[in-house]
């Protein structure tokens, strides 16, 4: 009895000895291991490239106005009439296609991002649009008149960029994230307004019974600055070693004599450094 007791405490005193030589692991203090992060870093300076497919919205209302009034400046025809306000054109929307780059850097604190950029696209977006209207009225001064107000407006966007501030939260692999800025873009902008028609008065001095007339003029802007705003939204998603992929939507409302905006989705490729 006395050896099976003298057995029972050496192997006591070899247990407690190992027990204390073992490491402290965080699951013998009852909380679990805290294994590496698995959001990626997207702290610093990128750059890429990217294609895009959208759609022109154009509003040409109004657009040859001020091109009819200064023609018919002083008539009693705009006078009694307004024949340059009368309502000959409207809204059409066009596809459009073009590639560009951007550039930008990143500011990361843990999941949160936030970043500036600077996005380029060349391409042939905008559209155009012809209308034509015809009345006939008489004047106070005895004129039987048939009008016809006819006009055509052209817009082409060639090129246009933003500059975007960026806000997003990094999950994994991905990078979702939301946009705003300032939209600057060049643009060719052609208008033509023309009237034509006869004033007839049986009673008026012979000669001047039955009097045409056609009068046009054309106002063309070429490589025109115009400017906006922009925001939209996209996801990122790095690949391997720096590289990325992205997707976005953008949307771009440009001030200019023909009101316009610009929906386009894009896919790109970038790196970050």
């Amino acid at each position: 009895m006395r050896r099976f007791l003298l057995v029972a405490a050496m192997c006591g005193a070899v247990s407690g000895a190992r027990a204390a030589d073992m490491p402290d692991f965080p699951s013998l203090r009852g909380s679990f291991i805290e294994g590496p992060s698995s959001t990626v870093n997207w702290q610093g300076g990128y750059i890429g490239g990217h294609a895009a497919y959208g759609t022109s919205n154009m509003n040409f209302a109004n657009s040859t106005r001020t091109i009819a009034a200064r023609l018919l400046d002083g008539t009693e025809m705009e006078n009694v009439q307004r024949i340059s306000e009368w309502p000959i054109m409207g809204k059409v929307s066009a596809h459009g296609e073009g590639f560009g780059g951007f550039v930008g850097y990143n500011f990361q604190w843990t999941d949160v991002v936030v970043g500036v950029e600077l996005n380029y696209t060349h391409g042939k977006f905008g559209g155009s649009q012809t209308g034509s209207m015809s009345r006939f009225f008489t004047l106070p001064s005895g004129y039987t008149v048939g009008a016809t107000y006819e006009g055509t407006a052209r817009m082409n966007i060639s090129d246009m960029g933003t500059l975007r501030v960026r806000g997003a939260y990094a999950y994994g692999s991905f990078l979702p994230y939301m946009f705003a800025g300032i939209a600057l873009g060049q643009a060719d902008i052609i208008r033509t307004a023309r009237v034509f028609g006869n004033q007839v008065n049986p009673a008026a001095a012979p000669g001047f019974q039955n009097v045409p007339f056609d009068v046009s003029a054309t106002d063309g802007q070429y490589s025109h600055l115009i400017y906006g705003y922009s925001f939209g939204i996209g996801t990122e998603v790095m690949l391997i070693s720096g590289l990325f992929l992205r997707a976005e939507w953008e949307y771009v409302r440009f001030a200019s004599s023909i009101d316009t905006s610009i929906n386009t989705v894009r896919a790109g490729l970038g790196y970050k450094f």
